[in-house]
């Protein structure tokens, strides 16, 4: 069995590089796909904890994690195109403000 720290590292990683990419993209569709990856490696770390402890409450957590994260996508990218409709860019330093 793996040791739990390399899943916890590895989560890390994931966390750290959806992070920069949230902080340094201007794409609209980056930040929401580093969105996604700082998720991801929440619900890692939610299923190696569930492991480590023998309980199915991570796994749990993961599954409601992923319906959010589902829903939140859908919302996101819906808001996008429309932005890309009015305003014709994904850049998020020129959507900054919501009147159209």
């Amino acid at each position: 069995m793996i040791a739990l720290e390399y899943f916890l590292a590895f989560g890390a990683i994931l966390f750290v590089i959806g992070a920069y990419g949230v902080m340094a993209k201007p794409n609209t569709l980056i930040v929401l796909m580093c969105t996604e990856l700082m998720l991801n490696a929440a619900n890692i770390n939610f299923v190696a904890f569930s492991a480590f402890m023998g309980d199915v409450y991570g796994q749990v957590m993961v599954i409601m994690t992923i319906s959010i994260a589902a829903a939140e996508v859908a919302v996101g990218i819906a808001i996008l195109l429309n932005a890309y409709k009015v305003r014709k860019t994904t850049s998020a330093d020129d959507l900054t403000s919501m009147r159209w």
